[in-house]
């Protein structure tokens, strides 16, 4: 599938919306519901058997997902803020919150997601970091973004260990 031209077009997440999906091991989608069909412009058809990264947003480092399976792959959840593509090209911000599913008898099951606005705060902060991040990635390579991203924690008093929590506080301050 041909991933479209990004635009400055942003479209809305409101307070009542929870985006919810599953993939395998491999971050192929297996479920979407209504909510982030509408919003990302994509249909069942069109999102189910492929990667998650179809909408991954040309502006979000690559650092911030190495993070994400890094930790899922040791069976940790994350706790993320994620830019998003939609079909049109327009993007849409979410703090997404993904967890391994697991079976009864404790194997593999899925990942979960579920997605929810981001405030405006949290937008302004985070995007100004995944900016620098992202040039930082351009320039010296993704170890030197690692770096960056574990330096800007340690600024906030953050570990990788607080990580979601902080990414949590980060979408409730005002």
């Amino acid at each position: 599938m041909e991933r479209p031209t990004p635009t400055d077009v942003e479209h809305e997440v409101t307070n009542i919306d929870m985006i919810v999906s599953k993939s395998d091991e491999a971050g192929n989608i297996t479920y979407t519901n209504p909510i982030f069909m509408k919003i990302s412009g994509y249909s069942q058809g069109e999102l189910l058997d492929q990667p998650h990264s179809l909408l991954r947003h040309p502006d979000m480092p690559k650092v911030i997902f190495k993070y994400l399976w890094d930790n899922l792959k040791e069976g940790k959840d994350v706790t993320a803020f994620v830019k998003n593509l939609c079909k049109d090209g327009g993007f849409y911000w979410v703090l997404a919150q993904v967890r391994v599913a697991k079976n009864p008898d404790g194997s593999f099951r899925n990942y979960v997601s579920t997605r929810k606005k981001i405030s405006d705060s949290a937008k302004e902060a985070i995007g100004a970091l995944y900016a620098k991040l992202l040039e930082i990635e351009k320039s010296e390579g993704i170890e030197a973004s690692e770096k960056a991203l574990m330096d800007f924690l340690a600024e906030n008093g953050q570990s990788t260990e607080t990580f979601n929590d902080y990414m949590t506080q980060l979408n409730q301050a005002a």
